[in-house]
């Protein structure tokens, strides 16, 4: 554990370097934050020991059928611009999932439906229409959203 808090503060050089000994190989970015858990992970991991295959499967068992937003297996494999008007994009959560932005101090709640979005009681055919009508000015919705 002391380990892990005082490379919390290490320059990026030496985390990428403790990164490339842990992992024997070397990172995909430099960000001091990824970086940091990465490590701090595979420093738990070796003191602690880390999942069953049992618990692995059990866990991937789950994302699949509870996790709207990471569960893949619910959405089509061809990217948006390719897709039929009535088929989902991959950054969408399912149908019934409500999506959570904090804009000038007001929680704003959208709740996905099969083909468009509700938003204060009124039903918006995309994302950008009810950013547009939040901040009065255009937006990528998927983007104002964090998708």
């Amino acid at each position: 554990m002391n380990e892990i808090m005082a490379l919390k503060n290490a320059p990026v050089e030496e985390l990428l370097r403790r990164y490339k000994e842990l992992y024997d190989e070397d990172a995909a970015g430099t960000h001091r934050l990824y970086l940091w858990r990465r490590i701090a992970y595979r420093l738990q991991e070796r003191e602690q020991g880390s999942l069953s295959a049992k618990a692995n499967s059990r866990l991937k068992a789950l994302i699949e059928e509870y996790d709207p937003i990471n569960n893949k297996a619910l959405r089509p494999d061809k990217p948006a611009s390719c897709l039929p008007v009535t088929a989902k994009d991959k950054r969408l959560p399912i149908p019934g999932t409500v999506i959570t932005k904090e804009y000038k101090n007001t929680k704003r709640q959208v709740k996905v439906l099969e083909k468009s979005f509700e938003y204060n009681g009124k039903i918006y055919k995309t994302l950008s229409a009810i950013a547009k009508e939040i901040t009065g000015a255009h937006w990528n919705g998927y983007l104002f959203f964090n998708l």
